[in-house]
């Protein structure tokens, strides 16, 4: 469970007294996500998803994630909204920790996602990405390439501990990244966290996307990267063409790919999953004594990115020209 900060009934009571949301009636720990204490809100007036940020969240960026929320949702994009207190502000403290309170949206995430919901998926990432253009901030991707190397120096000496090779995979996986990174795609805001318990669905029909604190400003092939490695994988580390056609042709059907974008594609996937594999391998390695949470597996980023190096051009993730 992802609860890293564990809140008493007082001290909840007492922080939502700031509030025009009623009266607490109940409120549980959530289980999905790992950098952030999630709490589910039951009040008079409805219900409501408290978050206490930790970690990786820089107190400065918050203003960001919170106004672009707000930004995205008047352009009318499904996501949560920042409910502001009595004084007009969305950010407050509680136990120590910056806090927010979001409206709740309606729908569940898929556990099991087909070519339907990779398709919704697309069309809804490139709709982000429209929404997003005339955001008046800008916050750079502070997980992006040149962060995984000191990411995985925290965890190079126990590597293979955790998979045999692992620390030369890694090495060689950094090497040929870092030389052919590509810069000037298409850019703007991104998600850069949109795994399938971030999105959901009512029936067949996409309904929200939620956890934006992984947003910032990048390059929006590099989003899809992300959503294919996310989306189109089995559990046996078996990329499925289909889904990943699905996908990009939902984005497509939004947003056209220009040339450059379909040609890193490879690369950028590639860097995705090392990006993933690199932050679950520090978790896997540093759980916090007593902290609620079950660390995900890097493991499951190491098989694919055994995918990633041997894919020959796009045409492997389902770009059909």
């Amino acid at each position: 469970m992802a609860v890293y900060t564990e809140v008493s009934d007082a001290a909840l009571t007492d922080f939502l007294a700031a509030y025009d949301i009623g009266g607490l009636l109940s409120y549980k720990g959530i289980a999905e996500g790992v950098e952030n204490t999630n709490f589910f809100l039951h009040t008079t007036m409805g219900s409501y998803i408290l978050t206490l940020y930790e970690r990786r969240v820089r107190a400065d960026d918050l203003p960001f994630f919170l106004n672009l929320m707000e930004h995205l949702a008047g352009r009318g994009l499904a996501c949560p909204q920042p409910i502001r207190n009595r004084a007009g502000t969305a950010l407050g403290r509680l136990c120590d920790r910056p806090a927010v309170i979001v409206s709740f949206l309606d729908g569940v995430s898929v556990r099991a996602p087909n070519a339907h919901h990779c398709r919704e998926l697309g069309r809804a990432l490139a709709a982000l990405h429209a929404a997003g253009a005339d955001f008046g901030m800008r916050r750079d991707n502070s997980l992006s390439v040149a962060a995984w190397r000191p990411l995985f120096a925290q965890a190079e000496a126990q590597a293979d501990g955790v998979a045999p090779g692992l620390a030369r995979r890694t090495r060689d996986d950094l090497a040929l990244l870092e030389a052919n990174w590509p810069e000037n795609l298409p850019g703007g805001v991104i998600h850069a966290d949109l795994f399938t318990d971030n999105v959901f669905f009512i029936g067949d029909a996409l309904s929200g996307l939620i956890d934006f604190y992984f947003a910032c400003t990048d390059a929006f092939a590099y989003d899809l990267a992300i959503c294919l490695n996310a989306w189109c994988f089995s559990a046996d580390g078996a990329f499925d063409r289909g889904m990943g056609a699905a996908l990009i042709a939902g984005y497509e059907a939004v947003r056209p790919l220009e040339p450059a974008e379909v040609d890193a594609l490879p690369i950028l996937c590639r860097g995705a999953a090392l990006r993933f594999m690199l932050t679950r391998l520090v978790d896997w390695l540093n759980v916090p004594p007593g902290a609620l949470v079950q660390p995900k597996d890097p493991r499951e980023y190491d098989c694919r990115l055994a995918f990633h190096r041997q894919a020959q051009g796009a045409a492997a993730y389902g770009v059909a020209r």
